[in-house]
This record gives C-alpha cells, structure tokens and sequence, in this order.
C-alpha cells in the first residue's frame, strides 16, 4: 500500500539527493502495510516527483529522536524543535530505495487525489 505525503520541495529535493534520509511527522498513519511513500511535493512545485520505500518507523521522544536521526535529518537542529515545539514525541520515516520521475506527475490527473494536509492513502486502480 501506498500513501502520499504532502514534503516541502527544499526537503523533497534532499530526499532524492540522498541527504536527508528521514522524514518526520507529528502523526503517521495508522496502516501498517503501507511500504511506499509517494512524493508530492507542495507549493510552489505542487507535483508529485517520486516515490520511496519505508525502511522502518521510528517513534521516540524528541530528543531521543533527533539523537537518533540528526546526521542524515535534511533539517537544522532549531528547524526540527520548532516542527516538533509542544510536542513530547515524534516520527521519523527512514527512507530507502528512492526513486524519482523523469516528468513529474499532476496529483489530480495521475492519483485522483488533492494535496493532502498530512498524507493520503492512495488505493491504486
């Protein structure tokens, strides 16, 4: 299974260019078949530009988190506690397998979906 995450381009580009190699989310999904990330990264691009696999999912306090992932985070340290301000834990989704599009897909047309807020599961035809 499939979903899509809405990622900032700054951040989507790094995913693809191998230096951030975790994602992180205040929530995650509940499925836990879901094995594969679709990109979709938003304004100003606001097109789907690839996809990855899960490697696994890391839940942890923030500190912990951050102590675990920080080397390959994509992020500052200050951007990463002001994601996670008030909140007591966190998720990093641990990226493998990336594989980005030759021509970058419109949400809408290819997937049938809009940008989601958080993530959307994406139920393939």
């Amino acid at each position: 299974m499939k979903v899509v995450l809405s990622i900032k381009p700054e951040f989507a580009n790094k995913i693809f260019d191998g230096t951030k190699k975790f994602e992180f989310r205040k929530v995650i999904f509940k499925n836990d078949k879901v094995t594969t990330i679709i990109v979709y990264a938003s304004s100003p691009i606001k097109q789907v530009i690839g996809e990855f696999e899960i490697e696994k999912i890391i839940n942890k306090d923030i500190d912990t988190l951050w102590s675990l992932t920080q080397q390959y985070s994509g992020i500052s340290e200050d951007y990463f506690y002001q994601y996670f301000a008030n909140r007591e834990e966190g998720f990093a989704i641990q990226i493998k397998n990336t594989k980005k599009y030759k021509h970058p897909k419109c949400l809408r047309t290819h997937y049938n979906l809009f940008p989601p807020q958080s993530f959307a599961y994406y139920l393939q035809p």
